[in-house]
């Protein structure tokens, strides 16, 4: 074998070699996109659950509030009504007086 047989003989190895490791880094660059991809939308999906339960969080704390304010409107009026019979008894007693 000549000299020039072997340099080519080596450079066909070399660009083998080159060639399978391309190969290589090329699946591990596939399988690295595909993990990140995966756990991008994992984060995604749990960050849709959370916002779900977020909003229902809120609009069942605004419900209660509603509630809350509701209950309260009716009995400051109850009350209000109570002060205002209150005071027309007094009047009523005011007037059987006189």
């Amino acid at each position: 074998m000549t000299d020039q047989e072997e340099q080519l003989l080596k450079e066909a190895k070399r660009a083998e070699k080159r060639v399978a490791e391309e190969a290589k880094q090329l699946a591990r660059d596939q399988a690295r996109k595909k993990d990140t991809l995966a756990r991008e939308q994992a984060i995604e999906e749990d960050q849709k659950k959370r916002e779900i339960k977020r909003t229902e969080k809120r609009a069942a704390e605004e419900i209660k509030q509603l509630a809350r304010d509701q209950a309260r409107r009716k009995d400051t009026l109850a009350r209000e009504q109570a002060i205002a019979e209150a005071q027309e008894a007094r009047k009523l007693k005011s007037e059987k007086k006189n």
